[in-house]
């Protein structure tokens, strides 16, 4: 019989001190049974995605020790950066690879929610294929006033956390469901007009009406002094990168700006970047041995 594979992508709110996400992503090192595949951090974002895959119950037991490291390490009223967050563990995907159906990961993720919360105290809200209600489903929406505004959002009526209750002082509160795969895909502009940014994440992203699939915010990298619009392809088949640049490159256009380069954080699947694409995107920086999905299989 074939193992059962699955994946998981936490997204940890660090990504400037690397001894502390090496600290962090040393918890998923130390389990039998499960591969830690990359670590990527971002300092203008301040947030690292720790991707690692195994056997389905050492994988639970990986994101479980994770959280417990990142709320021990990052203290989130310290924190700056411009992605959204609200937790220091702030989203613990559970993904189905190979042998696996959906919903043996929400089960899975469940189980690593209650444990994340009866151990290391940091409420949880379960999210996507796992959310205990329909308003739960999406991530924007839960994180939604991010972590300063966390402790007034949990007292609203059907917003208490699925486990706990109060935030944790400094780690906040995390987010963990089941999920298909998805990739994280940033495009740089070639301007500090955060504005333009914005404008252009508005137009392509779906529930704007644009590229079905794309979720997509505006931010702002001072290391860069550029504007980045920042991407999750929830399904890449139905809109892979390239189709993602290309709307960004003719929004920005229209807005006399520049689509200069694009990233990849973490992994994707191979069949998401065919032949000709990386250079077509302008890819930086990607790792074909060590970020194609299918080399860990």
């Amino acid at each position: 019989m074939t193992p059962k594979l699955m994946e998981c992508v936490p997204n940890i709110s660090e990504g400037r001190d690397m001894s502390v996400v090496r600290a962090v992503a040393d918890a998923v090192r130390g389990v039998t049974g499960v591969v830690l595949m990359d670590c990527s951090s971002d300092a203008d974002h301040n947030r690292s995605v720790v991707s690692f895959m195994g056997e389905p119950p050492a994988v639970e037991r990986a994101a479980v020790l994770l959280a417990g490291r990142a709320a021990e390490l990052i203290d989130l009223t310290k924190h700056t950066g411009v992605h959204p967050r609200m937790g220091a563990a702030d989203v613990i995907p559970f993904i189905p690879i190979r042998g696996m159906e959906m919903s043996e990961c929400a089960e899975a993720s469940r189980r690593a929610a209650r444990r994340i919360f009866s151990l290391h105290a940091v409420p949880v809200y379960l999210y996507a294929h796992s959310a205990s209600a329909p308003r739960r489903v999406n991530l924007a929406d839960i994180r939604r006033g991010g972590f300063e505004g966390m402790a007034e959002k949990v007292r609203l009526p059907g917003w208490e956390p699925d486990f706990g209750v109060a935030p944790h002082p400094t780690a906040g509160v995390t987010a963990v469901g089941a999920r298909a795969p998805l990739i994280a895909f940033n495009v740089n502009l070639g301007t500090p007009d955060l504005s333009a940014a914005k404008a252009i994440a508005k137009a392509i992203r779906e529930s704007s009406g644009g590229l079905p699939r794309v979720k997509a915010l505006g931010l702002m990298l001072e290391s860069r002094a550029a504007a980045q619009v920042s991407v999750n392809l929830t399904d890449w088949r139905v809109t892979p990168p390239r189709a993602v640049f290309d709307a960004v490159a003719a929004q920005a256009a229209r807005l006399g700006v520049k689509a200069v380069s694009s990233e990849i954080v973490g992994l994707a699947p191979a069949g998401a970047l065919p032949d000709g694409d990386a250079i077509h995107i302008r890819l930086e920086g990607f790792d074909f041995k060590r970020q194609i999905l299918e080399s860990y299989m």
